[in-house]
């Protein structure tokens, strides 16, 4: 919904009428190929692994090796990978399915706060819709404030860094620019944890025999960027031990891993799927869970990874019991948490 444009006060007669004074919130998530096809994935994944903030290669040594080598393959087993999980029925990944409904639920609570006051919508970092695109929108609706929430609740320069430049940058476009606040990583907001624990406290207790331990996956980053000063990892640990503390466990019932490695750099350790078999191995663990809280949303890293990839390492180890606890989602406590930090956020913007 849009306010109709108006002619501003003491304007003369025959100025323009303009829709001004609402205040935009546009959520942004990763990002999402078209389909399933080699023309679609190569088009994802050419601007995902472009992007300096997550490859920084110099450009004239990792441009040949991309689009002369990992182009020519790895859209065929991507595309493959989205396949397996691909929504059929809306005919669009579970990421785009799971950040719309995210949207629709936290448009409707802050609708009956707000009213016409507020515009809410979303975007991806990759992908459609852009980014520009959803600025650009809430600017020709009269949107002269906008609050960008990355969908992070960790920061690394390859998640919420890129996600914010590419809000800067859509704003560089704009010839009057909203004024603009950024959502802060949330990796120790209280109702976040809470959230969290409480999808842990259900998936155990659907469970015929309680896991043994429990997995906290989270995507890796290459080691070197810790040591360039990216705060991620301190985060991720910072999560798991408030996760632990929230539940009330002993150290021994959980684990910080990292996954989706990339690349011949060493990356963050543990490595989650030669973690999960080490435990069947070595420390005989046959029942375990995984969770991954650093994913707002389900998507290719968790659907596919996690419940096929790394389930399958645990297996093949001696695990007997793989338990994948879904991420936070639409549920109505991530939702309410997910709100609760955007009202804190419009503060002094909207009565």
């Amino acid at each position: 919904m849009t306010l109709d444009a108006q002619r501003p006060d003491h304007a003369p007669s025959d100025h323009p009428a303009l829709r001004h004074g609402r205040t935009g919130i546009l959520l942004a998530n990763l990002g999402t190929p078209d389909g399933t096809d080699y023309w679609s994935m190569r088009r994802y994944l050419s601007e995902f692994l472009s992007d300096k903030r997550v490859i920084d290669y110099p450009k004239w040594k990792w441009q040949p090796i991309l689009q002369g080598i990992i182009l020519t393959k790895r859209p065929f087993a991507s595309g493959k990978a989205y396949k397996s999980i691909w929504n059929e029925e809306r005919d669009e990944s579970p990421l785009m399915t799971i950040t719309r409904d995210q949207t629709d639920a936290i448009r409707a609570a802050l609708t009956a706060d707000y009213g016409d006051q507020v515009m809410v919508d979303f975007c991806m970092r990759y992908g459609n819709p852009s980014t520009a695109s959803k600025v650009r929108e809430m600017v020709a609706a009269g949107c002269t404030r906008i609050l960008f929430f990355p969908l992070y609740p960790h920061y690394a320069g390859a998640t919420s860094a890129t996600a914010n430049d590419q809000f800067f940058r859509a704003l560089m476009e704009e010839t009057w620019q909203p004024t603009a606040r950024v959502v802060e990583p949330y990796f120790e907001n209280p109702a976040y944890i809470d959230a969290l624990a409480q999808s842990v406290e259900k998936a155990y207790s659907e469970t015929d025999t309680p896991p043994e331990m429990l997995v906290v996956s989270y995507h890796g980053m290459p080691q070197r960027y810790l040591t360039q000063g990216d705060p991620y990892h301190c985060q991720c640990q910072k999560t798991t031990r408030l996760l632990r503390e929230r539940l009330g466990w002993d150290k021994d019932r959980i684990t910080t891993t990292f996954q989706s490695v990339f690349g011949p750099e060493e990356w963050l350790r543990p490595y989650t799927v030669e973690e999960v078999a080490r435990l069947a191995r070595d420390e005989g663990k046959t029942r375990i869970a995984v969770i991954a809280p650093a994913f707002s949303a389900d998507c290719i890293e968790t659907l596919e990874e996690i419940n096929e990839e790394i389930r399958e390492s645990f297996e093949e180890a001696g695990g007997e019991s793989f338990t994948y606890i879904p991420c936070l989602n639409d549920t109505p406590d991530h939702v309410a948490a997910l709100t609760a930090i955007i009202r804190e956020n419009l503060g002094g913007w909207v009565a």
